[in-house]
């Protein structure tokens, strides 16, 4: 029997349940999740192999409309790297959220214009649908915006109805051999998944106290077999962002440290080491230069 492999692109506004989709269909977590919008900031690929089948997922950073308090270069940044994900790829996954419609869903829409691909369109948290009577009419509704090749409900988060939709994905894997080898999952280093851990943890833990203008640099990550020696810098642009972040007595990076220090052991079965920095660098979100050196390039 032949072997089929493919690029699949995951794309939607934010804060559609993206990456909770992927982290589903992977059976582990690959992309950070949080309940604030442009949680990923990056193209993040997932890798799941059954049998025959490999499917290669890119989760993709919401693409957004570039208002004036969100046209920094980190803003354009996001929605290049969802942009660039579209281009060859065998299948674009599409997420809206319910039966809603918004000008960023229209956006997306637009950017898919020119996207030869098949698209799925998956109608997401159905299950929070208070009136499931609203359902069919707006499936039927919202599939004349676009000549799909499905639409699925789902509920990502717990699984309802994934199955369908990786079972559509699957009727447009072309022929090929496999990319990768059957048991690797991402593309994403240790390094990496660190660095996102930790800021998951520091978005779930502040939610609106902290805005955006934060990221996480590893600055050692050192593997001695069993235990796993880190040191994470986590940059903000002002120094009261810094104080929040900290807390009185430390207790919140505390906290933050804590539970990125499980996840880390979970994710790499090992005992994890870890320091958490903060440091003040005014205006890296909105400087290039700084982005690039700070891993945000799309090269």
């Amino acid at each position: 029997m032949s072997q089929t492999c493919g690029f699949v692109a995951i794309v939607g506004r934010p804060n559609v349940g993206k990456s909770t989709l992927m982290n589903r269909i992977l059976g582990q977590k690959i992309s950070i999740t949080s309940r604030r919008p442009q949680t990923t900031r990056h193209q993040v690929m997932g890798i799941k192999t059954e049998g025959d089948a490999q499917f290669i997922y890119v989760d993709t950073p919401g693409i957004h409309i570039l208002e004036k308090d969100r046209n920094k270069a980190i803003n354009r940044f996001m929605n290049q790297a969802a942009t660039q994900a579209l281009r060859d790829v065998d299948c674009v996954v599409f997420i809206i959220d319910r039966t809603r419609w918004s000008a960023e869903d229209q956006v997306v829409l637009e950017r898919l214009a020119n996207v030869e691909a098949p698209v799925i369109l998956a109608v997401n948290k159905v299950d929070r649908l208070k009136d499931k009577t609203e359902l069919l009419p707006w499936l039927e509704s919202v599939g004349a915006r676009r000549d799909f090749a499905a639409i699925v409900p789902i509920a990502a988060k717990h699984g309802t109805h994934v199955a369908d939709l990786e079972a559509e994905v699957a009727r447009h894997l072309p022929e090929s051999v496999h990319f990768f080898p059957d048991d690797q999952v991402t593309d994403k280093s240790q390094r990496f998944l660190a660095a996102e851990l930790v800021r998951e943890k520091v978005m779930r833990q502040l939610g609106d106290e902290l805005p955006y203008q934060m990221t996480v640099e590893i600055e050692e990550f050192r593997d001695e077999g069993r235990v796993v020696h880190i040191s994470a810098l986590i940059m903000v642009e002002r120094q009261g962002q810094k104080k929040i972040l900290i807390g009185e007595r430390g207790e919140r990076i505390k906290k933050i440290g804590r539970e990125a220090r499980l996840d880390m052991e979970r994710a790499f079965d090992a005992k994890v080491m870890l320091n958490l920095w903060v440091k003040v660098k005014r205006g890296w979100s909105d400087d290039e230069r700084a982005l690039k050196s700070l891993g945000y390039d799309l090269d």
